[in-house]
């Protein structure tokens, strides 16, 4: 269940800076923000917070490689829907989608691996604590 609300948060986050709907903060900005600057520059900060807490966790725990290696196999995961004919990428409103909820899943296992990781092998990751 923990990660199921890790990968939703990271997909809320993402979907809310953009989607392929109007009901987005890029969108609102670009139509509103002029009028209420205030709010544009605090929902700014208030996105960078998470993005900062999602990456910095997600690189810490699975690094760069790692979020290549899931952004792999999620594309070719795509590619094997693509072929069987499950999967059409002619719409490019479900491109979006495709592409946040896989970015989604990198950030919700980067989140997420230290449990994993713990769960599987009984060992816990402790961060360095400089004296």
């Amino acid at each position: 269940m923990g990660f199921f609300t890790r990968w939703f948060f990271a997909f809320a986050l993402l979907a809310l800076t953009f989607n392929p709907t109007q009901y987005n903060y890029i969108n609102w900005v670009r139509d509103y923000g002029h009028m209420n600057l205030s709010i544009a520059v605090l929902l700014a900060l208030l996105l960078a917070i998470g993005y900062i807490i999602y990456l910095r966790a997600t690189l810490r725990s699975i690094g760069a490689a790692g979020m290549i290696l899931v952004l792999a196999v999620v594309s070719a995961l795509v590619w094997v829907l693509y072929d069987l004919g499950i999967l059409r990428l002619d719409n490019s409103s479900l491109n979006v989608w495709l592409g946040l909820g896989a970015l989604s899943l990198v950030l919700g296992i980067g989140l997420s691996w230290s449990h994993v990781r713990r769960a599987l092998s009984g060992q816990s990751d402790v961060d360095d604590i400089d004296d």
